[in-house]
């Protein structure tokens, strides 16, 4: 099935995953990619039958001060396309953990737009809502400047929500991992709240 991996070893040891993404084989360095990959994860489902939710957490993210960090980008990007085709049976919604994550570890945005153009359409269609939660000034303005790019029905479908509990409100959280970095972000917002 379509982004399916096989793991082989290459030369010098290095581990790779070969995967089909849109009909077209790619191989991932998943040597490189290996502190990375919390990145995206399985968070559960929603509502009734197979509805997935998909987490993709920001602070996971390599700094763009790595050395080799667009070889780095670029297999992370083959592996979160290919784990999307894999975790997702039917319709899905993904949750964009931003809060906490540093804007030398945010995407830029040809990454975002490559992302969304390889998606193919079946999982396009299915996606039901994208959920950016903890939403910066960096964040508003990278989708505002997308807009060109992505369609409208697409652009309909991102929700922004300002905190864990109002993301509580729209799914089930149980099987939802916050990273350290999302819950002293809340932690901050809501002490700095207090003290207004």
């Amino acid at each position: 099935a379509d982004g399916e991996g096989v793991d082989g070893t290459g030369v010098n040891g290095r581990l790779w995953r070969t995967v089909i993404i849109g009909e077209q084989e790619h191989r991932i360095d998943m040597q490189v990619i290996r502190p990375y990959l919390h990145v995206i994860s399985h968070g559960g489902y929603y509502g009734e039958g197979l509805n997935a939710i998909i987490v993709f957490t920001a602070c996971y993210l390599p700094d763009s001060s790595c050395p080799d960090y667009h070889y780095l980008m670029e297999n992370l990007f083959l592996y979160v396309v290919s784990s999307l085709e894999m975790l997702v049976a039917e319709d899905y919604l993904i949750i964009y953990m931003n809060g906490g994550t540093p804007r030398s570890k945010m995407p830029g945005i040809s990454w975002l737009k490559k992302c969304y153009q390889m998606i193919d359409r079946r999982l396009r269609k299915n996606l039901k809502s994208l959920i950016i939660a903890h939403p910066s000034w960096f964040i508003r303005t990278v989708i505002a400047i997308s807009k060109p790019f992505i369609s409208v029905k697409f652009m309909n479908k991102i929700r922004y929500v300002h905190s864990l509990e109002e993301l509580e409100k729209i799914v089930p959280m149980d099987h939802i991992q916050i990273p350290e970095c999302v819950l002293q972000f809340e932690e901050g917002r809501m002490n700095a709240r207090k003290e207004r």
